[in-house]
């Protein structure tokens, strides 16, 4: 099979690098990949795959039948940009302003199509149904794109009985393949919180409540949950990314907004982190004779992989690229919209070894200047097609 996997690739590997290309000069925001869903239909219409859209606005689904019955596996890869200014110098930059896929969702999408176009040119090793689905907004979180797909019925004709998702990770070499059996990705909560004093002369302090000491006494308190209320053996973060308020040098603030995330794997973990910190802020407004209104959104869920089907993937892996290919990884605090899946049907969510080849000069996710090897992008394709013929002919053989 792997022969056959290699031809089929050999044949569109210069159009899957081509087609993320395109989509880097071209990205589009959550909820506007207009022009990124029509070249996905072009592409799916042009090898001859069956298609459905009007899922969540722009996406798309995807579907190969092949010639023995038999169950169904979907693969899934995200469409939409983040809103960064690009700083790289290749000749493939961004010509959106304040838009770029510093996330390599440009590479998911072209890997997708890679692997559809295989496995539709292989119909007969499929036993059962292959899904291609191309989801919109995996960054617009805490909504995201995953659950208004499926509140709009993308499985509503063809369930999958298992369902995997694949991300670009520039921690691991051209060759290598992240998986984990449970934990892969963590719970992404976010708030905004604001705290009200009153305002006055810095020269009478006695006249005024300071908002600022008050966020202050706030923000060094809320990192007592992490180190005082959580096991240490179980994890969490909680960081305060901005912070705003005063408004000169001798003017005492009435004011004070902060903002920030919570990550978390343990559901459990997640609900008392987010009951103390409700708690800490509110009796920390009262301590000091302010007032705090919190804006609390809770974001994806942790991303679980299924055991069974991580092992699978990882055999996969093995197969395809040595037995080396698959080493432990640690898991990572990141959200993931994919997590919404995975809730609801069985699988798992692997990362592909990106690195570029100075990994000194490698950028992480979301960096204005981050960079993948693009040599990856063919074995991300064969893996996806290994995966998903696997998957079936597991579900076969069940």
């Amino acid at each position: 099979m792997k022969s056959t996997i290699d031809t089929y690739i050999d044949e569109v590997k210069d159009e899957i690098i081509d087609i993320r290309r395109h989509l880097h000069l071209h990205p589009e925001l959550s909820g506007e990949e207009f022009k990124t869903s029509e070249l996905v239909l072009k592409k799916l219409e042009a090898y001859g795959i069956e298609y459905q859209t009007g899922f969540a606005g722009t996406g798309v689904l995807g579907i190969i039948k092949g010639s023995n019955p038999g169950k169904t596996v979907a693969l899934r890869a995200d469409m939409d940009a983040l809103p960064i200014q690009e700083m790289n110098d290749h000749p493939y930059i961004s010509k959106e302003d304040g838009k770029m896929h510093a996330c390599g969702h440009d590479a998911h999408t072209s890997m997708l199509l890679g692997s559809g176009y295989a496995l539709n040119q292989m119909r007969e090793q499929i036993n059962g149904i292959v899904l291609l689905v191309f989801q919109p907004a995996e960054e617009n979180a805490p909504t995201g794109g995953s659950k208004p797909m499926m509140e709009d019925g993308v499985f509503s004709e063809y369930q999958p009985d298992v369902i995997y998702g694949q991300h670009v990770w520039p921690s691991l070499p051209v060759g290598k393949i992240g998986i984990r059996d449970k934990e892969m990705m963590g719970a992404s909560d976010r708030f905004k919180v604001t705290v009200t004093g009153r305002g006055g002369h810095a020269s009478m302090p006695q006249d005024g409540n300071d908002a600022i000491m008050i966020a202050n006494q706030m923000i060094t308190s809320l990192q007592t949950i992490i180190s005082r209320n959580v096991n240490p053996l179980d994890s969490a973060v909680l960081t305060i990314g901005k912070i705003e308020g005063g408004y000169r040098y001798n003017v005492i603030a009435d004011k004070v907004t902060f903002e920030g995330t919570i990550r978390t794997y343990l559901p459990e973990v997640k609900e008392k982190v987010k009951s103390r910190f409700h708690t800490v802020l509110r009796q920390t407004a009262e301590a000091f004779d302010g007032s705090v209104d919190i804006e609390y959104l809770d974001g994806y869920p942790a991303t679980i992989n299924t055991p069974e089907w991580a092992q699978l993937a990882r055999n996969s892996a093995k197969y395809l690229l040595g037995e080396d290919a698959a080493p432990e990884v640690a898991p990572s605090m990141a959200g993931e919209d994919f997590a919404r899946f995975l809730e609801n049907y069985p699988g798992a969510f692997i990362w592909l070894g990106t690195q570029i080849e100075n990994k000194e000069e490698q950028k992480p996710l979301h960096d204005p200047k981050f960079k993948l090897d693009e040599r990856a992008l063919p074995i991300g394709s064969s893996f996806l097609v290994k995966l998903a013929i696997d998957t079936l002919d597991e579900l076969a053989r069940r």
